[in-house]
């Protein structure tokens, strides 16, 4: 059984930062385009960004943009998300999931998904 862990959420302060990371096991994650995607209470599944198997391409949400950053290091097997200033609006839990690359960036439908980690952002 293939899997993602996601780890490093917690509770941070409004303006904070918080980097998560998504770990693979079973399988190597070089191959795969890896997004990260978030959803709140009451909320749709929201799409926040996404890497190329090699890391040379991302993508953003219009939410996330200039705030997130999506990196991957393939020796560890990991991807990660950096995410600085910190808005309430971002609390929700955070996923990672893995597709086979077949040339689209971002594509709609992935694979494999990991548990979540929960990210909190309050005074």
């Amino acid at each position: 059984q293939l899997q993602l862990v996601e780890s490093g959420g917690g509770l941070v302060q409004p303006g904070g930062s918080l980097r998560l990371s998504c770990v693979a096991s079973r399988f190597t994650l070089d191959g795969y385009t890896i997004g990260w995607f978030r959803q709140a209470p009451g909320k749709e599944r929201e799409g926040l960004s996404c890497i190329s198997p090699s890391g040379g391409t991302t993508n953003y949400a219009n939410s996330v943009k200039g705030r997130f950053t999506i990196s991957r290091d393939n020796s560890k097997n990991t991807v990660y998300l950096q995410m600085n200033s910190l808005k309430p609006e971002d609390a929700a839990i955070y996923y990672c999931a893995a597709q086979i690359f077949t040339g689209i960036m971002c594509p709609k439908e992935y694979a494999y998904w990991g548990q979540g980690t929960q990210v909190t952002v309050s005074s």
